[in-house]
């Protein structure tokens, strides 16, 4: 069984414009456009990067809602609804796909946490409510959960599982999910110094931080590695790695919020516990954005 990529190449983890007044509607609105019109393969809303886990209940519905709206089918949108509560996972899910979604982001359950076999009774029930397809996410850094090669396996003939967004770091693990699962679940790196590598793994693109920054860029990272220029498409990873390095010296979303403000698409505004970034980090991160280019 083959299923049908949700996207190809790139797909910003979008971040929300918020003020102390609540979400910045109007920005988030220009924000997108501007994504869209550089080229962006694809859009995931109410990611980590999105602050999705500081948002209200009434927000999280409300800025899927509006993003789905602003999008109207230009590209693919990919909605963050995972949880560490399986019923609010599940409810969020229904919730983007009545509102027009293409398919959800599942991140693992944190702080409570579980074993391979609660991911797997976890992610079917969440499959099996949805109408759209799921993409699995693994981010073991933030969750303190691992989603093992065998489990993938485990899930990749549930009809509604589609893909996997790999932010485990480990390459081997990649290679041995890849041999496991065939063509019955696409890979997406989740970090953005292994786009090359994972696409050399038969990955399908990345879900990126680096392309709120610099969109066009980070999409044709993938389309030249898919045209057959390997080497050019590591001579473009290399490029911007240096720029993707400061963009997680603390922890994401705090540096692309910094850069998203110094573009003039945001104010620099986080919410608690998240803070803005150390200056000397902010310095380092401009410097990198003017080294690739960017007028900051």
């Amino acid at each position: 069984m083959t299923k049908n990529p949700i996207f190809r190449g790139a797909a910003t983890a979008l971040v929300t414009p918020l003020t102390e007044n609540g979400v910045d509607y109007a920005a988030f609105e220009k924000l997108i456009n501007w994504q869209i019109e550089s080229g962006i393969d694809a859009l995931v809303i109410c990611g980590t990067t999105g602050e999705a886990s500081t948002l209200t209940d009434e927000e999280h519905r409300s800025v899927l809602k509006f993003a789905a709206e602003v999008v109207n089918g230009r590209v693919p949108i990919i909605a963050g609804t995972g949880s560490n509560d399986t019923a609010y996972a599940i409810d969020m899910t229904k919730y983007a796909c009545e509102v027009g979604y293409d398919a959800v982001l599942v991140v693992t359950p944190y702080y409570n946490k579980t074993t391979q076999k609660g991911l797997i009774a976890m992610f079917t029930a969440i499959a099996d409510a949805s109408t759209k397809p799921l993409i699995l996410y693994n981010v073991p850094s933030r969750t303190g959960v691992n989603i093992e090669p065998a489990t993938y396996a485990a899930l990749a003939d549930h009809p509604n599982i589609a893909a996997i967004k790999e932010a485990g770091g480990n390459i081997s693990k990649v290679v041995e999910t890849a041999a496991l699962v065939g063509d019955k679940l696409d890979i997406y790196s989740g970090n953005d110094d292994q786009i090359v590598p994972i696409l050399a793994c038969g990955g399908q693109g990345v879900i990126s931080v680096l392309s709120n920054v610099v969109p066009k860029e980070t999409s044709d990272i993938c389309h030249t590695f898919f045209r057959g220029d390997v080497k050019g498409a590591m001579e473009m990873q290399i490029k911007y790695l240096g720029l993707t390095n400061a963009l997680f010296c603390e922890v994401n979303p705090i540096p692309v919020k910094a850069a998203m403000a110094a573009l003039g698409f945001c104010e620099n505004y986080l919410r608690l516990p998240l803070v803005p970034m150390e200056d000397a980090h902010e310095k380092i991160l401009l410097q990198k954005m003017r080294e690739v280019g960017i007028n900051v």
